[in-house]
């Protein structure tokens, strides 16, 4: 009998564990400084105003649609992302929905030239990307540009709660 109640627990302490690794990777941030950024990008958004889309611009030679915050535009606007990074440190990123993709508009997240990795897009092959097509946030590791990161995205909605792009978090593993 002690053998059968020794090999439940033992069985009911490796489901916990499973449980928490996959939703460790989906809706809520395990990492207390991605909590913490992602609650900052958040925040200093809102104080902006409601996010909408408006218009077109180019961004790194792309054609996408405008993000706004109220009346302040994101598009090729670093203001927000560096306010985030120079209180929570890691990386931060506005993307904008366009068609299927979802584009880097505003960003510090750095090429291997050193320069901002605007106009690039989320991986649609990611595991971010399977959140955020459910309307879900994800919090988890995922590959960024080659390099291994602690992230968070969050999905911007608009007034309508369309989803119209994404709030980015993240730090170098």
């Amino acid at each position: 009998m002690q053998l059968k109640q020794i090999a439940i627990r033992i069985l009911a302490a490796a489901c916990l564990t499973w449980t928490t690794t996959v939703f460790a990777e989906q809706g809520e941030p395990q990492d207390a400084r991605i909590k913490t950024a992602m609650d900052l990008l958040v925040s200093i958004a809102a104080q902006l105003g409601p996010p909408k889309i408006e218009g077109t611009d180019s961004v790194a030679g792309k054609e996408v649609p405008v993000i706004y915050f109220g009346s302040a535009k994101m598009n090729n606007s670093f203001d927000l992302v560096d306010e985030v990074v120079k209180k929570a440190q890691g990386t931060a990123t506005i993307f904008v929905k366009s068609g299927d993709e979802y584009v880097r508009v505003a960003t510090n997240v750095k090429k291997d030239d050193g320069s901002r990795a605007i106009g690039t897009i989320l991986d649609p092959k990611g595991k971010a990307i399977e959140s955020i097509r459910k309307g879900e946030a994800f919090y988890g590791e995922v590959d960024i540009l080659g390099k291994p990161y602690i992230t968070g995205y969050k999905p911007i909605r608009d007034a309508s709660q369309n989803v119209i792009g994404i709030y980015y978090v993240g730090y170098l593993k």
